[in-house]
């Protein structure tokens, strides 16, 4: 089968810094300030043409950030991401400028996107009325919920029909109407054989639509397969978590974060 993504060692490294004073002798010293963080470490996967792929794990995980390699706005720093068609990112907010209103900003998407002024005038009714902002859709984003903002960039999103759309807890927000909308309009794309991945909380929704399933832990990959085969083995893990005690978390969390070092020092 046809390829849509092809991930391979995806390695994400961020420099946290303890005050402003780390972070500009970092810049303009040779010296190494701040403290090496890996949102990401060593990430390979696969989805075919028409794969629904649910990201899962706990907070800090790594979803979001990998979900935002494979839509192109934050680079890897080292492995590859090969991405075959047009990827849409759907979160709260993502994209949006909030000096600018709903409106503006689904010209400016859209612009962005390569479409014409007369494609987007074309688009733009359709989206309006997906997003059920009515006249809001004339004030600055800034003035939105996050309920709004999501529920606009899930309008552009769908509306331009990208080959991959990639939603990221965009339904984790906002009313169960709009919510159920999103939904629907996501098992028609699943119909028409779209590629999706879908990042949520939910282990209930993530059964309804994905067939595939990656699970993410601290940045790793700690299982990859078929729904039937991960998420039950995932909900078990959940259960235990929440039954660990702070000091039990914090320990199980030193032991993954050592194993993420083993596996950086094989890689480098």
């Amino acid at each position: 089968m046809e390829k849509a993504i092809i991930a391979k060692n995806v390695t994400k490294k961020y420099k946290l810094y303890k005050n402003m004073k780390e972070r500009l002798l970092d810049l303009i010293t040779p010296l190494s300030y701040g403290e090496d963080f890996y949102a990401l470490a060593n990430v390979s996967f696969e989805a075919e043409k028409g794969d629904v792929i649910g990201f899962i794990g706990v907070n800090g995980s790594g979803k979001s950030t990998l979900s935002n390699i494979i839509a192109g706005i934050v680079p890897e720093t080292s492995g590859t991401v090969q991405v075959n068609g047009e990827a849409s990112l759907i979160a709260v907010s993502a994209g949006l400028k909030n000096d600018l209103t709903g409106r503006d900003n689904i010209e400016l998407k859209c612009l962005m996107l390569g479409f014409s002024k007369e494609e987007i005038k074309r688009l733009e009714p359709d989206i309006i009325e997906f997003s059920e902002l009515g006249k809001f859709i004339d004030q600055p984003v800034k003035s939105y919920s996050s309920g709004m903002k999501s529920r606009l960039g899930f309008a552009i999103s769908v509306t331009i029909n990208p080959d991959i759309l990639i939603i990221d807890e965009a339904l984790s927000v906002g009313d169960k109407a709009f919510a159920e909308k999103c939904l629907e309009k996501m098992r028609e794309f699943k119909k028409r054989g779209k590629t999706m991945i879908f990042v949520s909380h939910s282990t209930g929704q993530v059964k309804e639509f994905c067939d595939k399933v990656l699970w993410l832990e601290y940045g790793m990959v700690k299982d990859f397969g078929p729904v039937s085969e991960v998420v039950p083995k995932y909900e078990a893990f959940i259960k235990q978590w929440r039954k660990m005690s702070a000091e039990e978390r914090k320990a199980y969390q030193e032991a993954a974060l050592q194993k993420q070092r083993e596996i950086l020092a094989q890689v480098h």
